[in-house]
C-alpha cells in the first residue's frame, strides 16, 4: 500500500488551489515589483541631487564686444568653448595645462590661460580673443602690426598667445623696458625658441601703441 501520510503532509503545506509553479512565479513577481520600486525611487533621488548642484548649460558670454549664446557643459573650459563652439580658432590649445600660454585671452583686460578657466565662470565678464584686437575696418592692433613689421615668428603657433599677453601687460605698463616686457610675458612659451625675435616684435608693438595713444 502506498504511504498517503507524506502526500497528505505535502498538500497541507501548499495552499489549496495554488500549484508549486504558480507559487514560485508569484514570489518572483513580488520581488521584481519591490526591486523596480526601489530602482525607481533611487533614480528620483539621483535626479534631485543632480538638480541641486547643476550648472545652467545655455549661457551668454560677452566675446569681442558681442553677446554670444552658447550651450556648454559644466566642466567645459573657455578655450574649448571659444575654439569648438564659437569658432574662434585664434585661441590655440597647446599644453592644455596652464604651461605654454598659447590659449591666452583677456578677461576684463587681464591675461588668462583660457584652458584653465571654466566657461560658466566667465559669464558677465568681457572676453577678448586675438580675433577681437583688429578694428572693424581690418586695421591691425599696434601689437599685431609690430609682429608683422618685425616678422617676429617662425611657426606662429604661439604668437596669438604672446600678442594677447603683451596687450594685457601694456595696459598696466605701456612703456616697459625690454627686460620688463620679457618678465611680463614670461608665462608664454615658444616651441621654436625664438624669444629674442618675439621680444623685438613685442617692443615694436609697444612703441606703435604709444604712438596712437
Amino acid at each position: 500500500m502506498p504511504d498517503k501520510s507524506r502526500a497528505d503532509q505535502t498538500s497541507d503545506e501548499t495552499p489549496r488551489g495554488v500549484s508549486r509553479r504558480e507559487l514560485i512565479k508569484g514570489v518572483i513577481a513580488a520581488g521584481a515589483v519591490s526591486s523596480g520600486a526601489y530602482l525607481f525611487r533611487s533614480s528620483i533621488v539621483r535626479a534631485d541631487q543632480a538638480a541641486a548642484g547643476s550648472v545652467e548649460r545655455l549661457v551668454t558670454l560677452s566675446v569681442n564686444g558681442q553677446q554670444r549664446r552658447v550651450d556648454v557643459m559644466k566642466q567645459e573650459t573657455l578655450a574649448t568653448t571659444l575654439r569648438y563652439k564659437l569658432g574662434l580658432t585664434g585661441t590655440k590649445l597647446g599644453c592644455d595645462r596652464s604651461e605654454c600660454g598659447a590659449c591666452t585671452v583677456l578677461i576684463d583686460d587681464v591675461p588668462h590661460y583660457s584652458c584653465s578657466i571654466l566657461t560658466h565662470t566667465a559669464r558677465g565678464k568681457q572676453i577678448t580673443t586675438i580675433e577681437g584686437l583688429a578694428s572693424a575696418d581690418g586695421t591691425l592692433h599696434p601689437v599685431q602690426q609690430g609682429v608683422v613689421s618685425e616678422q617676429g615668428f617662425q611657426c606662429a603657433f604661439c604668437m596669438s598667445g604672446f600678442i594677447m599677453a603683451t596687450v594685457g601687460f601694456l595696459k598696466v605698463n605701456p612703456n616697459p623696458t625690454r627686460a620688463e616686457l620679457a618678465h611680463g610675458i614670461s608665462g608664454n612659451l615658444c616651441r621654436c625658441q625664438d624669444y629674442d625675435k618675439i621680444l623685438t616684435a613685442m617692443m615694436c608693438g609697444a612703441e606703435n601703441l604709444r604712438k596712437v595713444s
